[in-house]
This record gives structure tokens, C-alpha cells and sequence, in this order.
């Protein structure tokens, strides 16, 4: 005769939940309260170390400056008069009235497709180059002095130049972008390849890796750091350069909205602008360093 099996109730300690046997299955309980608070005690200590320092900086200097500009003679508005004066831009950013009236989505959208297209030429004729001159001698002795007088011109300067050959602000606007982006990663990419060791080259020669297994194999992950290193600071100069072009080639994007603020003397949406112009210089940046941390496994500064 069977006799009927009892619950039973296995103990834990604050880090197992509890979990109830009986005759059929096995019901793992929910741990207890004080055990998800130690759980979750680090992280928010984590997060709020992290969030709160900045949150201080802001609130402390957004006090000074409304204290600053809200006297008589002030020649800036206060951050309360910004954010009456910019509330329709604030919390309608995609209205489309025609021509260059154009809520800030539509200028951030058009500035970003800009630097996306001059930005992946250059990240693509940039690592080649600066494989290029890594790996040969004469090609660092050739090109190497050529690259260091171009990558001091301003990005301003090339744009009459973009401007006569191409009769067109949107592909001169994106010449422009590839014309800055592309030395730090030439630059980068080319010390990234001086530097592999001498051993991983000797196992490539005994392996005999022929030249594309030995860029995919060797090169490349051996100087992924230094690649990466050079793409942040290009997408970083790639946002600055499409910001001053636009303001001279018109139309719509987020240096032009800058330089239309301005001449309408439209000072609180130019400082709507800056704000919105820095937050998407950041995320930019986290996103390259986010890859650069993925392919490099870490091994890429953050």
C-alpha cells in the first residue's frame, strides 16, 4: 500500500529561493524579500552613482544660469524663457510645413543621413589607406607626409573647393564630412598595423597564410584598437564638419536651423539646437564605442 507523500519545504539561505516538493512536480517558490533587496542593492547603488553626479552638475549650473541671465541687461534668455519659447519645437518635432519649416527631427534626419554616407566612405577608403601605409614602407615615405598637410586644413576650407567641383550642397556637404573623417583613421589604422607584434607575423609566415587570410586573421584584430580608436574620433569631427558646411550650403538640416536662428534672432532655438546637437554627438560616439567594445572584446578604450 502507497502511502501519500507529504509536502515537504526545502530550506535555503537568503541567496536560494525556496522551492516545494511534492508527489508530482517540484514548484520553486519566490525568494524572499530581503534576498531581492541584497540582489538589487548593488545596482542601484551602481546606478545612482552614476546618475546622480551629473544631475547635480546640471541642476547647479542651470541655477547659475538662471540666475545670471534673469537680471537686467542679460543678453541670453534664462533656461525658463528657453523652454517657453522653444515648447513647439520641445514637444512637436516632426511638423512639416513645406520648404525649410521643419520641426528639429527633420534637420537632426537630414544631417544625420549626410554624415552616415561621408562618414562610411571615409571609414572604408580610411582603413584601406592606412593598411596601406602600415604595411609598406614606401607607401608610409610616399603618403605618409601628404597625410600629415592635409589633415591640418579646416573643414571649412574645403568646401568652396567641394562647392566648384560638385555645383551641389549635398554632395559637397558630404565631401566635406569625408574629407575630416578620414585622417584620424588613416593615421590610426596605419600605426594599428605598424604595431603588430613580430611574432604573430612569424606564425602567419609559418602557417603560410596567404594575404587575405593574413589581413582577416592577423591585421585586423591585431590593430581593431587603434582602427576603432581612429573611427570614434572621426564620427566626433564628422558631426562638427556637416554642422559649420550646412550653415553656409542652406537647406534643411541642423546648421542651417542654427544659422536661420540666428538671423531671425531666434536665440532661445539656437540654444534648443546646441543642446539637441551635443546629445547626438554623444550617442554617436557611445554607438562606435559600443561596436568598438563588441569586436575588440574590451580591448577598445571607452
Amino acid at each position: 500500500m502507497n502511502m501519500p507523500l507529504k509536502s515537504q519545504l526545502v530550506t535555503a539561505d537568503v541567496q536560494t529561493p525556496l522551492v516545494a516538493a511534492t508527489e508530482d512536480k517540484v514548484v520553486a517558490l519566490p525568494p524572499k524579500p530581503r534576498a531581492l533587496r541584497a540582489r538589487l542593492a548593488p545596482i542601484g547603488a551602481s546606478v545612482l552613482a552614476r546618475v546622480l553626479p551629473p544631475l547635480i552638475v546640471v541642476t547647479v549650473l542651470l541655477t547659475i544660469w538662471q540666475i545670471l541671465c534673469s537680471k537686467a541687461g542679460a543678453t541670453l534668455p534664462p533656461p525658463t524663457r528657453v523652454f517657453q519659447d522653444t515648447k513647439e519645437l520641445i514637444f512637436d518635432p516632426f511638423f512639416d510645413r513645406g520648404g525649410i519649416d521643419k520641426g528639429l527631427f527633420w534637420h537632426l534626419s537630414a544631417s544625420l543621413q549626410r554624415v552616415a554616407l561621408g562618414y562610411t566612405m571615409a571609414a572604408i577608403v580610411g582603413v584601406g589607406l592606412g593598411t596601406l601605409v602600415g604595411q609598406s614602407v614606401w607607401a608610409m615615405r610616399g603618403l605618409d607626409p601628404i597625410f600629415q598637410v592635409l589633415r591640418t586644413v579646416p573643414p571649412l576650407a574645403w568646401l568652396p573647393l567641394s562647392l566648384a567641383a560638385f555645383r551641389q550642397g549635398q554632395p559637397s556637404a558630404i565631401f566635406v564630412i569625408f574629407i575630416t573623417a578620414i585622417w584620424p583613421i588613416i593615421i590610426n589604422t596605419a600605426v594599428g598595423i605598424r604595431n603588430i607584434p613580430q611574432d604573430y607575423r612569424n606564425v602567419a609566415s609559418v602557417l603560410r597564410l596567404n594575404p587575405l587570410e593574413f589581413f582577416v586573421k592577423i591585421m585586423v584584430p591585431s590593430a581593431a584598437p587603434y582602427i576603432f580608436t581612429g573611427l570614434r574620433i572621426g564620427i566626433g569631427l564628422s558631426w562638427l564638419g556637416i554642422i559649420a558646411a550646412e550653415m553656409l550650403i542652406g537647406g534643411v538640416g541642423i546648421g542651417f536651423f542654427i544659422w536661420d536662428a540666428w538671423n531671425s534672432s531666434h536665440i532661445s532655438e539656437i540654444i534648443l539646437a546646441l543642446l539637441y546637437v551635443g546629445i547626438v554627438g554623444f550617442v554617436l560616439d557611445r554607438i562606435v564605442a559600443g561596436v568598438a567594445a563588441i569586436v575588440t572584446h574590451g580591448t577598445a578604450s571607452n
